[in-house]
């Protein structure tokens, strides 16, 4: 079969890269996580106290890009490529409630968006990539053979994320997690650059009331006919 791009976007905790993960190791694509990259430089910002919750120095952070690099090393043990900032593994750091409260508010800058873009364009430039985010179908990979766009309820998503915290051992409350996930929504879909949309030829998958399996095999039906309809 030819390789294809697969862009898979949408709102937060809706298991994006979970079954994007599935979908790569399945085919043998590259998968690259493009909100793990977003949480980098959030990370990188807390850091360095250019973000908390009082101060945003955007101008400290756009000065600071290029001393930023980021990079995917596989690890075997657990089956997928985990995130590294200059050289250190931040791969749990990033994903805490912390984190959450301010990736979005990083992401509307659009020096930021401009340097992730070429980063993450360079990745899939040979294509047999599956890529998750925000924009991917829209702004990274226009012209991807398969675009998705993953949705749920809010407080669907909420549940899950919610679970996946206090499993990690993390002290959070749900209606932490669901106000979370309602600002990023807001912030997300009415940011001036690259706004959360739905590329006008994406297939919309709601998996408020699909399990892990049925969305997977859902996903796997659409690559099988978007590969055999370009062959």
């Amino acid at each position: 079969m030819k390789k294809i791009t697969i862009a898979i976007d949408g709102f937060s905790s809706t298991g994006k890269s979970t079954v994007a993960k599935q979908i790569a190791k399945h085919l043998g694509y590259v998968y690259v996580d493009s909100g793990a990259m977003y949480r980098a430089v959030t990370y990188y910002a807390m850091q360095q106290g250019i973000i908390d919750s009082n101060h945003f120095n955007v101008d400290g952070l756009v000065a600071n890009l290029d001393d930023i690099k980021i990079s995917f090393k596989f690890n075997n043990s657990l089956g997928f490529a985990e995130v590294y900032l200059n050289g250190t593994n931040i791969e749990n750091d990033i994903r805490t409630l912390e984190v959450s409260n301010f990736v979005s508010k990083v992401a509307e800058i659009s020096e930021v968006r401009q340097l992730l873009v070429k980063q993450q364009q360079k990745l899939g430039k040979d294509k047999g990539v599956v890529m998750d985010g925000r924009d991917i179908g829209t702004v990274v990979f226009p012209d991807a053979e398969l675009k998705l766009f993953m949705t749920a309820s809010a407080e669907t998503r909420a549940e899950r994320r919610y679970s996946e915290l206090i499993e990690r051992g993390d002290a959070v409350t749900y209606e932490a997690v669901l106000k979370n996930v309602q600002e990023r929504d807001y912030i997300d879909s009415n940011r001036e650059d690259s706004p959360l949309v739905i590329a006008e030829d994406a297939i919309e998958i709601d998996n408020s009331n699909m399990s892990l399996q049925e969305q997977f095999d859902k996903i796997l039906q659409l690559v099988n006919i978007t590969q055999e309809s370009i062959e």
